[in-house]
């Protein structure tokens, strides 16, 4: 693996966690008015992890050079 790859998927992977934490923030917050409270926060963080993992994964592969 090149440094270049390295840095691509470590940038995919902190592009990955800025979205994990932008949506938890606004997933929690509608979560919130629409559940009870043991059902938004479990929302929220699933919708935050799915949105994080997935982002990470595809800048990482599109930044590495792999998606090419």
């Amino acid at each position: 693996m090149t440094s270049e790859r390295v840095a691509g998927w470590a940038v995919g992977a902190g592009i990955g966690a800025a979205v994990s934490i932008v949506t938890w923030v606004v997933a929690s917050r509608l979560a919130d008015l629409w559940f009870a409270v043991p059902l938004g926060p479990i929302i929220a963080l699933g919708s935050a992890l799915i949105a994080g993992v997935g982002v990470a994964l595809e800048r990482g592969k599109a930044l590495s050079g792999r998606g090419r």
